[in-house]
């Protein structure tokens, strides 16, 4: 069964789940948990500039909240791909399960892929407009 009217809510479902996700890993667990002096810390101890740290977590927050709402979804979605490319090169030594110490690379290849299709199906429904929203007028189709 292909109930094209569906398309736009499974769209909307992935990309506020994708959104929450960064958010909780983002905001909570990087400015919240850990705060900012920790996170860069930590990115210090593997050998990146500590600011990569700050950056990365405010990235994150700031896809999250663009994801959430709808807001420029596909550029949001490959923007963050360097984030979690470089994550899951953090991880490829400490196996595939993300459970294991260290944890693993098989998360952050799903949120890739996730991100690649989030990116090629683009905002679905519910998704701020932002010609709206700033008084633009969208082109006419001929």
């Amino acid at each position: 069964m292909n109930n094209d009217r569906l398309i736009p809510y499974a769209t909307l479902l992935l990309r506020v789940s994708l959104g929450v996700m960064f958010l909780a890993h983002g905001f909570l667990m990087k400015i919240m948990t850990f705060g900012l002096p920790g996170t860069m810390g930590f990115f210090g101890s593997l050998g990146y500039p500590p600011v990569f740290g700050a950056i990365v977590a405010i990235a994150e927050t700031a896809a999250g909240v663009a994801l959430v709402l709808g807001i420029w979804t596909r550029l949001v979605s490959l923007l963050t791909l360097p984030i979690l490319i470089g994550a899951a090169l953090q991880h490829t030594g400490n196996g595939w399960v993300f459970s294991a110490k260290g944890g693993g690379w098989e998360f952050p290849v799903f949120w890739i892929v996730a991100m690649l299709v989030q990116a090629g199906l683009g905002a679905g429904a519910h998704a701020v407009d932002l010609n709206r929203f700033l008084g633009r007028a969208k082109p006419v189709a001929a």
